[in-house]
C-alpha cells in the first residue's frame, strides 16, 4: 500500500518557514500509530526539520543534493525509486509539499488530520479532487484546537 499521511489547516497550511506551525498535544499520535514498523519517505527539508531518523521504522529521504544514510535512514533521488526501495512493505509519504502533489496520483489511501483552526504559513498541501476517494471521519478530538483524523481512500478506478 502507498499511503501518504499529513495534518494540515483549514486553510491547507502544512508549514510555515520549514517548520510545523502548530504545537497540539496528541495530535501525533496516529502518525506514530500508523507508520511504526512501516515505511516514512519524505523530502529533505521535511526530514532536516526532524533531524533524525524515526524510530521503529525505515526512514527513506527523497533527495538529489544530499546522502543520508544510518540505521534504517537510506537516500532514494525520486518518489518512484523510493517506493520501489521499499520493497512490498506499506509505505506512508509524509511531506513536504512537493512529494504530496507528486503522490497524489498514485496514492490507495490518505490519511488526513484536519486541524480546525486557520493558520498562518508559507507551505500548503495540495488541492486534489476529492471525488476519486471515498471519505470516513475517524475520530474528532476537542480542545484548545480541534480536529478530526480523517481517511480518504481512493475508489476503484475502471478499466477503459
Amino acid at each position: 500500500m502507498v499511503a501518504l499521511i499529513v495534518a494540515f489547516a483549514k486553510n491547507r497550511v502544512i508549514g510555515n518557514k520549514g517548520h510545523i506551525p502548530w504545537k497540539i498535544k496528541g495530535e501525533q499520535k496516529r502518525f506514530k500509530e500508523l507508520t511504526t514498523g512501516n515505511v516514512v519517505v519524505m523530502g529533505r527539508r521535511s526530514f532536516e526539520e526532524i533531524g533524525r531518523p524515526l524510530p521503529n521504522r525505515i526512514t527513506i529521504v527523497v533527495s538529489n543534493t544530499k546522502d543520508f544514510t544510518g540505521e534504517n535512514c537510506y537516500t532514494a533521488g525520486s518518489l518512484q525509486e523510493a517506493i520501489k526501495l521499499a520493497g512490498n512493505r506499506d509505505v506512508f509519504i509524509s511531506g513536504g509539499a512537493r512529494l504530496y502533489e507528486e503522490a497524489l496520483p498514485i496514492v490507495e489511501k490518505m490519511y488526513i488530520t484536519e486541524i480546525d483552526k486557520i493558520i498562518d504559513g508559507d507551505t500548503y498541501f495540495p488541492q486534489f479532487a476529492d471525488g476519486d476517494f471515498i471519505k470516513e471521519v475517524n475520530e474528532r478530538i476537542e480542545g484548545e484546537i480541534p480536529y478530526k483524523y480523517v481517511t480518504y481512500t481512493r475508489k476503484n478506478k475502471t478499466l477503459s
